[in-house]
């Protein structure tokens, strides 16, 4: 289901909250507790939300992401603003490494204007959007296309990324825990995660706020590798904490 835009705000409420009452949704809102339930009920079917007697909270699967064309409209206003963030940052005439996602699909789109960089992708999206700029060469990495968002996986597409060192290395997640580990669900996608932090001489993360607190299975890393973490509203405790003791800088889009 694509939601409507109640519908992504009581989405937005839970999130920041982690549960919420039907009760205290509906009046927030200004609607009645039926149209509560309703769009729970929708929302829990499309799994974005979980149910529980009197509330909703957000799913706790730490083995299945949230399905692509699902992610593509969660706050994709947030996505918007940090892939400006990220663009803004970029120096033209660089080389970058893009990973799988919809938020480097977002920073795509705003490179268009750039001019003179070098792109290694894994991320079909990422390429066919960059090769509509003509100062843009895009290189795609080989490997085991996934059907169901166009990402590249695999031990071909490890093989491929070790070949280069590229100035950035721009990669999104699926959840950063309260330790900073950096977390992802498919293990073959991080597997090329790590090869592209490995061969940059900066890493920087794009997450919007709902990452922070989102679990997820497979290791990734840890926030102290980052250089740069691009993110739509201020981190919750203890984030500041530890991006502070790492020396990352953090980059909130507004």
């Amino acid at each position: 289901m694509t939601p409507n835009p109640r519908q992504a705000q009581l989405l937005e409420a839970v999130r920041a909250q982690g549960a919420l009452s039907v009760e205290s949704l509906a009046e927030r809102f200004g609607v009645t507790l039926q149209t509560v339930r309703r769009d729970v009920k929708l929302l829990s079917e499309a799994g974005l939300l979980a149910r529980f007697h009197g509330g909703v909270r957000l799913p706790s699967s730490t083995v299945e992401n949230i399905a692509y064309r699902q992610r593509q409209t969660l706050n994709a206003d947030a996505k918007q603003r940090i892939a400006r963030a990220v663009a803004k940052a970029v120096p033209e005439g660089c080389s970058l490494i893009l990973n799988i996602g919809t938020t480097t699909e977002a920073v795509a789109h705003e490179l268009m204007r750039h001019r003179g960089l070098r792109v290694i992708t894994n991320n079909l999206n990422v390429a066919a959007i960059l090769s509509d700029n003509p100062d843009c060469e895009v290189i795609v990495a080989g490997g085991v296309v996934r059907a169901r968002d166009r990402g590249i996986v695999g031990e071909a597409t490890v093989d491929f990324i070790r070949q280069f060192k590229v100035d950035i290395g721009l990669i999104g997640i699926s959840g950063i825990e309260a330790d900073g580990t950096l977390r992802d669900f498919d293990y073959r996608e991080v597997k090329v995660s790590r090869a592209i932090m490995e061969h940059s001489r900066e890493i920087w993360l794009a997450v919007d706020h709902s990452k922070f607190n989102r679990p997820a299975m497979v290791e990734l890393g840890h926030i102290g590798q980052l250089d740069m973490l691009f993110t739509d509203a201020p981190p919750p405790e203890p984030y500041p904490r530890l991006l502070a003791e790492a020396g990352v800088q953090c980059e909130v889009a507004t």
